[in-house]
């Protein structure tokens, strides 16, 4: 019997993997441009958040679009330019195939029962892509929880199975918040550790409970590597 043996030492090696969620506007597809050499994978209406700054686009309006945009990244040569690809939004995306599905469907409940298997077998393909960073973004759910009188905030889409597993996926979830300093300024940061509202970890250990909002710099943080 063949065993293939490696080490924890080297899972840094197959790129930083993480889960960033936020309400709308707060900036999920702005940090795709502080990732190191980014593509960014888009089912968004727009992308006038990023206009000035030169980031690849692939556009996927189908699952076919989303397949062929994983066979380009794990097997053209160009994809070599790349050092982080960015799906934004996993959410979106997940619409998309509903929208699709749907349409194949004549029971709606199968079109959701394919979405959860098909976006699930998404996720995992593009996360376990060797050699490359993942930044996934996801709309953010609002779930009260009546018994306990605590609204908790995490990754939303649609579906309630997927829903429910989506964190699970990850070892790296964020929430992108905004704080407010004493004069008044605005600023974004990355929650990095779960509290009673929000579904957040770092299974790293290399990142506080608030890191700025930066790509680079997290990636850098969790692979022990200065810029």
């Amino acid at each position: 019997m063949a065993v293939k043996i490696t080490s924890t030492k080297d899972s840094g090696t197959t790129g930083v993997k993480v889960l960033v969620h936020s309400p709308a506007g707060i900036g999920k597809t702005v940090l795709c441009a502080t990732a190191p050499k980014p593509i960014i994978i888009s089912a968004e209406a727009g992308l006038l958040s990023l206009a000035g700054i030169d980031v690849p686009v692939i556009e996927v309006t189908s699952a076919k679009d989303v397949d062929d945009a994983y066979d380009f990244l794990t097997s053209s040569k160009e994809a070599d330019n790349y050092e982080t690809i960015c799906l934004d939004s996993i959410s979106e995306i997940a619409e998309v195939l509903l929208i699709e599905y749907k349409k194949q469907e004549k029971d709606p409940r199968a079109a959701y029962g394919r979405l959860n298997d098909d976006i699930a077998t998404t996720i995992r393909s593009f996360r376990d892509i060797k050699g490359k960073h993942v930044y996934f973004t996801a709309k953010q759910q609002r779930v009260v929880d009546d018994d306990i009188k605590v609204t908790r905030y995490l990754p939303g889409m649609p579906g309630k199975t997927t829903l429910n597993a989506m964190s699970f996926f990850f070892d790296e979830v964020f929430a992108l918040r905004l704080g407010k300093l004493e004069d008044g300024t605005i600023y974004r940061f990355l929650q990095t550790y779960p509290d009673l509202n929000y579904d957040c970890k770092d299974r790293s250990g290399k990142l506080p409970p608030q890191t700025k909002a930066d790509l680079t710099d997290v990636f850098n943080r969790i692979l022990n590597k200065k810029e």
